[in-house]
């Protein structure tokens, strides 16, 4: 059987980390910032990890 495909959107998306967490970024940062205070737009810096309710599709994408 033929190795699996890296789902290369989710490959620019997420980042493994050692502990196995999946590192991912925050929603709400990419444009209309203006209307959002400086706090909410410095916690949406921070990192952000996916939900153990996703991890298993996420693993998936990333053929991991």
């Amino acid at each position: 059987m033929p190795k699996m495909k890296t789902n290369r959107g989710a490959a620019k998306r997420f980042k493994v980390k050692k502990s196995g967490k999946i590192k991912r970024g925050a929603a709400y940062r990419s444009h209309i910032l203006t209307k959002k205070s400086q706090k909410r737009k410095r916690n949406l810096r921070a990192p952000k990890y996916v939900d153990s309710t996703n991890i298993k599709a996420v693993r998936e994408l990333l053929a991991i």
